[in-house]
Order: structure tokens, then C-alpha cells, then sequence
């Protein structure tokens, strides 16, 4: 059907073409007369995508690509949105009255309003809507006598949805439900619905979460036929699959994870040559052996694409009997796995490597913490008591961690020494009672075991690549591409003020010139908001099936190789390493055709999962966070301008709490928002607020429904 798609359009878009009704284009195409339905069926779904229109007269013509498009509609909370253009980096603003009658994440064409830019985006108005995003909705029920509402939950949604009588079901006030849409909003009225789920009450333990399920559709229970399927899958490992494998049982292994960590699937073992090199093996889980394509296992974990992590809860990839069990790199216990073997010399550079299917045995199952404290112990820093403890219990094992140490820090220099951008933007850790309330916030502290892991890990992922990128196999890589020079004009306005620049010319982007405004601001007031700013203008990572590059790690090649238990793409990239060590590196040109249709496929399919894991995994953060903010409210604290906006601006907490000072809460004054300059200044007064800068803030509220925090400046 595609094909014959393209064949209409390219008719359409020759020079000679005149609109012509359906039955003499087929003629003049030669369809068949058993195909004519078939026929006048694509030219009506070509017509519904808005690639080709048809006139009064029943004429049909090419759509003028350069005025219409293609995507999908994000609304802002304030009314106006964005249309992401399909198959392109561009979006289109559209206004709150130019949306006429779309919902958040709606399919929609665009007509471009000539000439005009908002904010350097293009401007539009929608025309059509080609797909609605949801036919669900999940909310908190607002009884009246006769009828009620449901105020969704997702703020961007676009319109609060009214049920009659007949459709409220057995939900009562204030209670969270999820709605089935009736009826889409249209002439100025609301949306319609009918209550299908009562969730519970809104203040009842684990109701915020389960909500978030609800609202993203999340895949949280695993079908009968996927649980039976893991339970089945073999415990012990046969003698004849141990043969086939390159034993590293003798090798001193470990897994390094958090305390708390479930399911591990790496494992890392460090020698140091007579020549003066390193060894480094790095063995992850082989997922692949126990999850077979097309098994029930696969079909599921493609649908997942990838673990959610969610406070209280994980919604895993793979059932527990795997993830916990069998694929997991448990001390003392035989496992399969992939493993990457490679020499490092003294300055960084893998001078060799080599990939083998093995089966390892860790001897300990380590903790970043108590890694940590061993490194402390080397470096004669002074002990407690209980780390004297954790000392003597891994006393044999200090001279390997000594050795991870001195290679993670030769990784790590000459990630440097390439522009690898060295980030700092905190995560939270968030601590939940027994009733998952959320009652302690801060900022999540790591160590030089976390960073000694991470090395580890980047450098396996880019062996990895490198060599199947050379094999030409089908194949999913992580791409981070270079940031659009425009966005970075746009940063560079701001850091000018502060003393810095992104030196770059159009034909050259490097990733080492932000490295060098990262090193910098090292340790300065302005170092946390500079390096959100620079996050917030680098594009996207993404999968791709075809290598780019990833930009962030200064890196030519890189893919996700080192956690095929939470991630679809590591699997498949899995597999594939198998099908060319179990064939000896010759694979037939109809296997690589297959699975390179299939590596495009999941990796878009991945992509999209993970922006989705992306979102509930930061929604769950915004929901306890408020909650916690919640007893909080008339407290003071001191934070930094992180953001500053037209509406209003945002001050981050040492705690990794944000929340927003809107206009009316920054004092007894009108502030002008000076957009090229991101600053505010009082009218009467010239007080000037700017990112990075130290304000005392007074909270005055907190809502975890709304997911908002808000603030009042307090004034010295």
C-alpha cells in the first residue's frame, strides 16, 4: 500500500499534472478494474493524511507541502502548544486560539501562518485533526446534583470533561477515576465521558501512583502467558552450554550496585599486565540465551521497551523469575553472560578487545558505598568502627579495587582530554515511609564507585560498537547528535553575560567547547543553572539503526550493550552478538536484511518507550516531592534562580526541590521580563533577579494533585 502511496504522489507532483477526478487518474495509472475500490480506498487515506486534497468537484490535487504539516500537539499548562513536525527537529507554535478544538498529544495538520515567528518558532494554526493522542483520561471526579467533572490530572490535556448523570457510575467526590472520552470538545463545549474505574480517594496510600499507571497506560501486570513462559525457563545451567563458553569462574568478578539494586546484570573484574596494560573484563547477564525471539518473553518485553522506575515500585521489562532470578549476576552463582574482554594502556586506549559468550561466578556482590570506603582505606583516611568491618570483610579483594580506581581515573582523563561533557545536574533521592508518603528529600550523593562503574560501562558500550559498526551488521546505536547552532546563539546571549562563550564555527561542532565552559564554572555560584541551561540546549539521545555519533561522551561510536535485563535495545544488540559468534561472523545478506528492518523498528519503538519512562519517572518525582513540601508551607529557604520566564520565575532548593515565584509573589512591584537578557527588573525599584543568582524564598504552596510547588520571594 506504501508503494502505491508514492507512485499517486509522484503522478501528482509532476509538472503536467492537472487535478483530475479519481476514475481518470486510475486510468491513466493503469489500475485494474478488480483494484478500483482498492484504489479510490488509499486515495481517501492520503486525502485523511493531508498529503492530497479534493475539490467540490471531486478533483484530487497535491497538498502544498510547504505550507501544511504533519505532527503531533504538545499544549503548555498555559493554553498555547507546540506541533513537533513529523520526521523533523522542527515545532510550530501554535496559540491558545489556533488550536481549535486539539487535546494534548493529538495528530494534527498545521497551516503555516506566513511570515510570522514566535520565540524563533514558525507559527500555525491547526486545521485538522488527524488522530486523537487519548480516549482515556485519569482525573479527580467533581460531583454536582445532576452531574459532575473530571479535572484530569495532566494539566497540558486541554479541557476539564463532563459527565452526566447516567456516566458517573459509583465515583464520588474527590475521588481519582479514570474516564472513558464520550465526546470530544467541539464549538466552544467541553469534552464528554463516562467514568469506567474508580481509582480511590485521593489521599488514600499508593492511589498517586497507581493513578500514573492509569494515566500512561502502563503495561503493570504481565500476562499469564509471559509469567508461565519465565516460570518454565531452565535453573540450572547444562554441561554442555558450559563447554561451549569461555570460562571465567577463576576471574576475581564483581557486581557494583546500589544497595537496594535487584536485578544486576553487570559484572567487572580489572589485572594488571607484566607489560603495564590493564585487563578489563566486562560481563554482562546474556539476557538473549533465555529470551528467545518471538517468544512470549520477547513479544512483551518489545512492547515494554524498558523498566519504569516509580518510588515505591518498579513496572519491569522481564518478570521477576529473570530479572531477580536466572539472568541476574548473583554472587556465589554460575551465570551466563556476554562478556567484553579488553587491554587498556597506560594512557586510556584500548589496544585490544575481544567479545566472548562465558560463563562467570561473582565472587562478592559490592555496594557503591562499601567500594568507596575501601578507596578511603587505601588513601589512610580515617575509619569508624563499622568501616573497619566492611575492611576486614573484603580485605583480599582491596588490591583489585585499588586497580579499578587507577584505571576509572585514566578513563575518565581521557574522556576529558576528547570533550566528554561532565554535567552536574543533581538527581534526588526521596525517601518513603511504609506508606510510600514521601518524607525526606535531597540531593543524591555519589561517589567515585559510582564513577569507577560508569567508565566501565561507557568504554564496553563503545568497544562494542565500534566493532559491529565495522562488521556492518544490523545493529541499534545510541545517537546523540550535535545541538542546532541556533540554540546555542541562544545560550550564548546568556552566558555572555556572566563572562563565558560556546566557541564553535557551522562546519564544526565540538563538544570539547562546552567542555571547557563546564570546567569553567566549576564550583561557582552559577555552576548548577549554567549546566542545566547546557543540558536543556544539547538535543535528545535517541536510538537509531544507523551510527551518528553520540556528542555528549565525545564518542564516534556508541550503543546500550550493558543492560539487557531494563532495556530493549541491550537485548537486541545481545542477540545479535550471539547470531554472529554462534556463525562464526558469516551471516547470509537475507538474515543481515531481516534484522536491519528490525533494528529501525525497535529502535524507534525504544525511543518512544523511554521518553514515556522518561516522563512517569519524572511526574513520580513532582508528585512526592509536592507531597512533601506539603508540611512545609510557610517555611523559608535559601535556593538559586534555576529559570526565569515571562509568567514568573523558578527557584531550585538545596534539596533538589524546584518550585515557581509567579509575578504577584516577587513584592509590592511590577517586574519587566527581559527575555534577551532572561532577567527580571522592578519597575520602581531596578531590582534585578537573574539565574544563578541566591534569593530567600517562603513557601506558600505545595499540591501534589496540580504537581506544583510554589514560592514568595522574602524580601531582606
Amino acid at each position: 500500500m506504501e508503494e502505491q502511496k508514492e507512485k499517486i504522489l509522484t503522478f501528482m507532483s509532476e509538472e503536467a499534472y492537472v487535478p483530475m477526478k479519481a476514475k481518470q487518474i486510475a486510468e491513466i495509472m493503469s489500475v485494474p478494474k478488480n483494484q478500483y475500490s482498492e484504489f479510490t480506498q488509499i486515495l481517501k487515506e492520503l486525502t485523511l493524511e493531508y498529503k492530497i486534497k479534493v475539490n467540490k468537484k471531486g478533483k484530487y490535487s497535491l497538498v502544498d507541502a510547504k505550507k501544511y504539516k504533519k505532527g503531533k500537539l504538545r499544549i503548555n499548562e498555559r493554553g498555547f502548544g507546540f506541533v513537533k513536525i513529523e520526521d523533523s527537529d522542527e515545532e510550530i507554535y501554535i496559540s491558545g486560539k489556533n488550536i481549535n478544538n486539539s487535546l494534548n498529544e493529538d495528530e494534527v495538520i498545521v497551516e503555516l501562518i506566513e511570515d510570522f515567528k514566535k520565540d524563533s518558532h514558525r507559527e500555525g494554526r491547526i486545521i485538522k485533526i488527524i488522530k486523537r493522542g487519548k480516549d482515556s483520561v485519569v482525573g479527580v471526579f467533581e460531583s454536582s446534583k445532576n452531574f459532575g467533572f473530571v479535572i484530569p490530572d495532566d494539566k497540558r490535556f486541554g479541557s476539564d470533561i463532563f459527565i452526566s448523570k447516567k456516566n458517573i457510575g459509583k465515583a464520588k467526590n474527590k475521588q481519582k477515576v479514570v474516564v472513558k472520552i464520550t465526546k470530544y470538545p467541539e464549538n466552544g463545549k467541553k469534552a464528554e465521558g463516562k467514568i469506567t474505574e474508580v481509582i480511590g480517594n485521593i489521599d488514600m496510600a499508593g492511589v498517586d501512583m497507581v493513578s500514573l499507571i492509569k494515566e500512561y497506560d502502563l503495561p503493570y501486570e504481565f500476562p499469564e502467558s509471559v509469567i508461565k513462559e519465565a516460570q518454565n525457563i531452565e535453573k540450572e545451567i547444562s554441561k554442555k552450554e558450559i563447554k561451549s563458553r569461555l570460562d571465567l569462574r577463576n576471574k576475581t568478578i564483581f557486581t557494583i550496585d546500589g544497595e537496594d539494586a535487584k536485578d544486576l546484570d553487570d559484572a567487572v573484574c580489572v589485572e594488571k599486565t607484566e607489560a603495564g596494560t590493564y585487563n578489563l573484563i566486562v560481563s554482562i547477564a546474556d539476557v538473549s540465551h533465555y529470551v528467545k525471539e518471538n517468544s512470549e518473553l520477547d513479544k512483551e518485553a518489545i512492547i515494554r521497551g524498558t523498566s519504569i522506575y516509580m518510588m515505591d515500585r518498579v513496572i519491569p521489562m522481564l518478570p521477576k523469575e529473570l530479572s531477580n532470578g536466572i539472568c541476574s549476576l548473583n554472587a556465589k552463582e554460575d551465570r551466563l553472560a556476554i562478556s567484553v574482554i579488553m587491554e587498556i594502556n597506560e594512557s586510556g586506549k584500548v589496544i585490544s578487545s575481544d567479545i566472548r559468550k562465558s560463563i562467570i561466578n561473582v565472587k562478592e556482590r559490592m555496594s557503591y558505598t562499601d567500594v568507596f570506603k575501601i578507596l578511603q582505606y587505601i588513601k589512610e583516611d580515617s575509619l569508624n568502627n563499622e568501616d573497619i568491618k566492611i575492611i576486614q570483610k573484603y580485605k583480599p579483594y582491596i588490591k583489585q579495587f585499588s586497580l579499578m580506581e587507577e584505571l576509572a581515573k585514566i578513563l575518565k582523563e581521557k574522556r576529558n582530554r576528547d570533550g566528554a561533557l561532565n554535567l552536574d545536574v543533581p538527581e534526588s533521592k526521596i525517601t518513603l515511609d511504609e506508606n510510600g508518603i514521601a518524607i525526606d528529600v535531597k540531593k543524591y550523593e555519589t561517589n567515585f564507585a559510582n564513577e569507577i562503574i560508569e567508565q566501565f560501562m561507557l568504554i564496553a558500550n563503545e568497544v562494542v560498537a565500534e566493532k559491529f559498526f565495522w562488521l556492518e551488521a544490523p545493529f541499534i546505536y545510541r545517537v546523540h547528535e550535535p545541538p542546532a547552532t541556533d540554540k546555542i546563539d541562544e545560550l550564548n546571549k546568556f552566558l555572555f553575560n556572566l563572562g563565558y562563550k560556546v566557541k564553535y564555527n557551522k562546519e564544526n561542532i565540538h563538544p570539547k567547547s562546552f567542555a571547557e565552559v563546564l570546567e569553567k564554572i566549576k564550583e561557582t555560584p552559577e555552576e548548577r543553572v549554567i549546566s542545566n541551561l547546557i543540558l536543556r540546549t544539547l538535543k535528545v539521545a535517541r536510538y537509531e539503526s544507523t551510527n551518528k555519533g553520540h556528542f555528549g561522551i565525545a564518542s564516534k561510536y556508541y550503543c546500550h550493550f550493558t543492560s539487557p535485563i531494563r532495556r530493549y535495545p541491550d537485548l537486541f544488540i545481545h542477540r545479535i552478538i550471539s547470531m554472529y559468534l554462534d556463525n562464526n561472523y558469516n551471516i547470509n545478506e537475507d538474515t543481515i536484511n531481516k534484522y536491519s528492518e528490525q533494528s529501525a523498528k525497535y529502535a524507534e519503538r525504544s525511543s518512544d518507550r523511554e521518553k514515556i519512562a522518561q516522563k512517569v519517572e519524572r511526574d513520580s518525582e513532582d508528585i512526592k516531592k509536592a507531597e512533601y513540601m506539603q508540611n512545609k508551607i510557610g517555611e523559608e529557604y535559601e535556593g538559586i534562580v534555576s529559570s526565569i520566564t515571562s509568567f514568573g520565575m523558578f527557584v531550585e532548593l538545596e534539596n533538589t526541590v524546584e518550585g515557581l515565584i509567579r509575578f504577584e509573589n516577587l513584592g509590592n512591584e511590577y517586574f519587566i521580563y527581559d527575555q534577551e537578557r532572561k532577567i527580571l527588573i522592578g519597575e520602581q525599584s531596578n531590582t534585578i533577579y537573574k539565574i544563578g543568582q541566591k534569593v530567600r524564598i517562603r513557601v506558600i504552596e505545595a499540591n501534589k494533585e496540580l504537581r506544583r510547588i510554589s514560592f514568595e520571594i522574602v524580601e531582606e
